[in-house]
């Protein structure tokens, strides 16, 4: 079976309203590197007479980006008497209202490099040609989409009120990670959606689409754990190997790589765990620790932040963890081998890399499961609908809880104890029991029924059955995806 589209359905939707409309847009198009922003415009496009020009521009000078300009117009077959060779920054933005007027959909990719120095000028240029053709909006049927895969640089230059570009979309558009269904339904077409095989792959790639194909096309959608990691890793041709590195280690010039390495390695570590390593292993940079944190968390958005419950948002206590799954797994799983690669054999560092990855995967499953609540009650499917969700519970007591989920319409709480290993259940139940009393000392809720769950990847039905005998439910991933 060839690659499809998977997912998506309401940003395509989106788009085709934008363009539907047959008057002038300027639309952001925003999300993390490989979550398909390009494949889902083509997408939108395919099926659209319009005429099209798809420009990506360089992370160079004035120069580089016009002759990708030249390029793209030999390519996509711009006639001169429609739009001319743009010779400057300030010709290209009149070029691009040109091609509006005589209906183009304009694409220009990796927009946020006009945040750099030496090509700043041309948001101003942009701006006096966008604030025309929105005064002729009803007149014109083209529009431009712009496309960016660093949050804070994109939005910079399209929501600082500073910017010459503030207020001027008409349209916002973020691409977030595949939802579950999508990679289910990928798996189902190209391989199997084995609970194990949905949680390798949600691990390791959660919902980059880009990701997925890329295993597709290297035939390890149903491949062992071994030759998955050695074809998309460790091979001189592996399509990943230099992946993180270009996403994230070239954009911040490893300036944070201390930082992130520790958390990723240690999920749910604290300011001070993190102030004592950095003060071991890079004393020279202990002292901006904290500030490196803010930056990582509130800027990039690579690193997420989490309070005690029932803390203020001033709380000076947290938890770090990594947001991006892929980020996470390389940093803690895959990096220190891959930088092995030519120092040891392969298959000692592929199993040195499966080892920690079963680690994260703990983690890994975790979210999986809140996001598998989430998504299942979203749409309506039969099981615990919320109303509101904490993901994990913890507090300066030492209470600790996986999962903590309330349907407030139907005055419920769920409280869940999810294990990558469903061997160790069992054994979890009288702790998570003793910090469930707790967690209603402090928050009571009258009137509620208390629900106990242990959740893992799959559970034996002999387990089950003793998990059931002491009053718990029991759901594994099977049961979770049901539906989907």
């Amino acid at each position: 079976m060839e690659w499809g589209f998977y997912g998506r359905r309401a940003e395509l939707s989106q788009l085709r309203a934008i363009m539907g409309r047959n008057r002038w847009f300027f639309a952001k198009v925003s999300g993390r590197r490989r979550i398909g922003k390009t494949t889902l415009i083509q997408q939108a496009l395919g099926d659209s007479s319009r005429p099209v020009v798809y420009i990506q521009i360089p992370d160079s000078g004035p120069a580089g980006v016009l002759s990708v300009v030249r390029d793209a117009f030999e390519t996509f077959g711009v006639q001169r008497e429609q739009a001319p060779v743009p010779t400057s920054l300030s010709s290209l933005a009149s070029v691009i209202s040109s091609l509006a007027r005589h209906g183009y959909v304009v694409v220009l990719d990796e927009f946020r490099y006009f945040h750099r120095k030496v090509l700043s000028e041309f948001p101003s240029h942009l701006q006096r040609e966008i604030d025309a053709l929105g005064a002729d909006a009803s007149s014109v049927r083209g529009g431009l989409f712009v496309l960016g895969s660093i949050h804070t640089e994109l939005s910079s230059l399209l929501e600082d009120r500073n910017a010459p570009l503030y207020n001027r979309t008409t349209d916002v558009i973020e691409v977030g990670h595949l939802d579950i269904a999508s990679i289910l339904e990928i798996l189902r077409a190209h391989s199997d959606a084995s609970p194990e095989r949905l949680l390798r792959f949600w691990n390791l790639f959660e919902g980059v689409p880009k990701f997925y194909r890329d295993c597709f096309e290297q035939g390890v959608l149903d491949a062992s754990p071994e030759e998955l990691l050695r074809k998309m890793f460790f091979q001189s041709s592996a399509p990943l190997r230099n992946e993180a590195e270009n996403w994230f280690l070239h954009e911040l010039r490893g300036r944070y790589d201390v930082v992130l390495k520790f958390i990723a390695r240690h999920p749910g570590c604290s300011n001070g765990d993190l102030d004592s390593h950095v003060r071991q292993t890079s004393p020279a940079t202990a002292e901006q620790t904290a500030g490196y944190v803010k930056i990582l968390t509130e800027r990039y958005g690579l690193v997420e932040r989490r309070l005690p419950i029932f803390a203020k948002r001033e709380a000076r206590k947290g938890r770090y963890y990594i947001r991006d799954n892929f980020l996470r797994s390389w940093l803690a799983a895959l990096a220190p081998a891959v930088a092995a690669i030519n120092f040891q054999p392969t298959d000692q560092l592929v199993d040195q890399s499966l080892a920690r990855l079963s680690e994260t995967e703990g983690h890994g499953f975790e979210r999986l499961v809140s996001t598998l609540y989430e998504e299942r009650s979203r749409k309506g499917l039969p099981g615990f609908s919320l109303t509101r969700q904490i993901d994990g519970f913890w507090d300066s007591r030492g209470t600790e809880l996986d999962l903590v989920a309330i349907d407030e319409s139907e005055k419920r709480i769920r409280f869940g104890t999810c294990k990558r290993s469903a061997d160790k259940l069992y054994s979890s139940l009288a702790p998570t029991n003793d910090h469930i009393a707790r967690f209603l000392r402090q928050r009571p809720h009258p009137g509620y029924t208390i629900e106990k769950v242990a959740i893992a990847p799959t559970v034996r039905p002999e387990l089950a059955d003793r998990l059931r005998a002491q009053s718990w439910l029991v759901e594994d991933l099977s049961t979770l995806t049901k539906g989907l």
